[in-house]
């Protein structure tokens, strides 16, 4: 039985390390646990297992708030399981306690689903996820869109934000964060009911 006064949620943005990357549509899952890490007021910190993270609580104060492990791998995001399975190792976290935060192609563009389990829709960093431990982790999906044209996905993924979509972007990223902790406080179906679009 998962105690949920001690055990931690795995909180995992999906993207590529290093400032080129930075505002890339791939890297929509860093924005959002930037943006956690900011609310609870911590600061992202290296740690052995190939990741920065940031450990606090989100919710209210009190027995209401949840304990959070915020991380992003600093592999790239072919790689990503790895690191994430170093992480859910060293903190105990059971695999239904990790959330993946990514970009989605198959959703339009600032669309949100929540989900458990699944495919990884040709996602890198989900395929190496689910090869490291299994396909039963939450997933929260932010919608990117498909590449315009004869455009390549890998090109497309690996591109920033246009300035149409930067005009919704921290409206966006503020409402996955607010999913995440919806998901951590309430669970699935109140944070699927209240965010899938």
């Amino acid at each position: 039985m998962v105690d949920d006064a001690t055990t931690p949620w795995l909180v995992v943005g999906l993207g590529n390390p290093g400032g080129e990357y930075a505002g890339n549509r791939h890297n929509i899952g860093f924005m959002v646990v930037d943006l956690l890490a900011e609310r609870i007021g911590g600061k992202f910190k290296a740690h052995k297992a190939r990741a920065q993270v940031v450990e606090g609580r989100i919710g209210p104060a009190g027995p209401g708030s949840r304990r959070v492990v915020l991380a992003k791998p600093m592999s790239f995001m072919n790689l990503s399981g790895g690191p994430v399975t170093a992480l859910r190792d060293f903190y105990k976290v059971p695999v239904e306690r990790i959330v993946a935060v990514h970009d989605e192609l198959d959703i339009d563009y600032a669309t949100l689903r929540l989900k458990l389990g699944g495919g990884d829709n040709g996602h890198n960093g989900l395929k190496s996820m689910t090869k490291a431990m299994g396909a039963e982790y939450h997933r929260v999906r932010c919608g990117i869109g498909r590449p315009p044209g004869r455009m390549q996905v890998a090109d497309f993924v690996l591109k920033d934000f246009s300035s149409t979509e930067r005009k919704e972007l921290d409206w966006f990223v503020d409402r996955s964060a607010d999913a995440v902790e919806c998901l951590v406080l309430e669970g699935l179906e109140r944070a699927q009911s209240t965010y899938n679009s």
